[in-house]
C-alpha cells in the first residue's frame, strides 16, 4: 500500500473555528463537501477522520490541539476507482 504524507494549511479573513469544526473556505467553492466519518478517541487522545479523497485513495486526519493535524493518503479501491 502506497503512502504519502501531506501537510496542508490556509488562511483566511472568513475562517471560523468554534470547537475546531471551522474550516477555511475553499476558492470557488469546488471540490468535494461530502462528510468525512470521524472515530472519537477519548480526551487527551487527538480524533480520527476519514474519507475518499480523489479516485482510489482515502485520507486519514487526526486532531492535535498543540501542534498541526496529521493527513496521511492511502490507496483504497472502495473509494471509486482504485486498483
Amino acid at each position: 500500500m502506497t503512502a504519502a504524507l501531506v501537510a496542508l494549511s490556509g488562511c483566511s479573513k472568513d475562517y471560523s473555528d468554534e470547537r475546531g469544526k471551522g474550516d477555511a473556505p475553499v476558492k470557488g467553492k469546488q471540490g468535494d463537501s461530502s462528510p468525512a466519518e470521524v472515530f472519537n478517541f477519548p480526551d487527551g487522545f487527538g480524533n480520527i477522520a476519514t474519507k475518499c479523497v480523489g479516485h482510489g485513495n482515502r485520507a486519514y486526519v487526526t486532531t492535535n490541539a498543540t501542534g498541526p493535524s496529521n493527513v496521511q493518503i492511502v490507496q483504497d479501491s472502495t473509494c471509486g476507482g482504485g486498483e
